[in-house]
């Protein structure tokens, strides 16, 4: 069997997302026949119906609603390829590196310091996303290099290098009894009658049952403590957007969370080696405090090897 071009699935796609042919060649910006040909070509080449067409419309069949996956995988795909390609040939071009906003903020400053401080480094332009966007940035070709967290982000199919092994931290209410104890375990954040822990999404993007409130940015989680309506545990130097109505209390028993630098595996963006070299540099302050209030402090913390590793699995 011939291979499938893009331009065929481009053209299904179109009328697999609108369910209309008529809409669907608008879209792609040619006429109908041709569209329709090309559909009934594609049916035959593969041997069976995607589509059911009757007075009432256009429906996606068993079969069709496969390849409507697969096809927009494959195109994603080959767009990103597209556009690492492009900014491979721009050897003056920054490295591009996203993160979540907030997120291990000392350490990032710390390493685009040691990065600037190279001679011949090419600069680094940061990008800032909310929670688990980085592996989609990274499959799309937005960004070279992104700075996520294991266990908790998706790396699979990355390479990654270890940055920062540390212990994590509940942020509660600064007026909240809780917020008066040295430290607390998992089990005390999770039995909060008053404070129901917050939701974070999983990596397919559902929410896990409970009843603290479904939250993705950081903005909208940081005033939801403030009003005392939840509370979260996060890596310690994810503190960096606390706020004063927040507290910080070192939980003992929570697992730790490992900073990683990760890109797309079999490729080396220009720039990534000098990037690398100076994370291998950035050594993370000792803990300054005991974790509860003020600026962030990073505890239990510890730079991990310079090897890196693929990621064969999401957690």
């Amino acid at each position: 069997m011939d291979t499938l071009e893009t331009r065929e699935l481009r053209y299904f796609t179109a009328v697999a997302d609108e369910l209309h042919f008529g809409r669907a060649a608008e879209r792609l910006g040619i006429a109908q026949p041709p569209l329709s040909r090309a559909i009934r070509q594609l049916e035959r080449r593969l041997g069976a119906q995607l589509f059911d067409r009757d007075r009432r419309g256009v429906a996606l069949t068993a079969v069709g609603e496969v390849l409507h996956g697969e096809a927009g995988r494959a195109l994603a795909a080959v767009e990103a390829a597209e556009r690492r390609t492009r900014r491979a040939a721009d050897r003056s071009r920054a490295i591009t590196l996203v993160t979540k906003a907030g997120a291990s903020h000392e350490l990032l400053q710390s390493l685009l310091d040691a990065h600037a401080s190279t001679d011949g480094a090419v600069p680094v332009e940061v990008m800032l996303c909310e929670v688990g966007e980085q592996a989609g940035v990274l499959r799309r070709g937005a960004a070279d290099v992104a700075l996520m967290h294991r266990p908790v982000d998706d790396l699979a199919g990355f390479e990654t290098q270890d940055l920062l092994t540390e212990g994590q931290v509940a942020i509660v209410p600064a007026a909240h009894p809780l917020a008066a104890r040295a430290e607390v375990t998992m089990s005390d954040v999770a039995r909060v009658p008053d404070l129901p822990m917050a939701r974070w999404p999983r990596l397919d993007g559902t929410y896990p049952d409970g009843p603290g409130p479904e939250v993705r940015s950081q903005s909208q989680l940081a005033q939801l403590v403030a009003l005392g309506r939840t509370l979260l545990v996060i890596p310690a130097s994810s503190r960096a957007w606390q706020w004063p109505e927040h507290a910080a209390i070192p939980v003992t028993d929570a697992p730790p969370v490992t900073t990683v630098l990760g890109w797309p595996a079999h490729t080396r963006p220009a720039g990534l080696g000098t990037l690398l070299a100076a994370a291998v540099a950035v050594r993370p302050s000792p803990a300054a405090d005991d974790g509860r209030h003020g600026p962030a402090g990073q505890s239990s913390s510890a730079v991990a090897s310079t090897s890196t590793r693929t990621s064969g699995s999401k957690r």
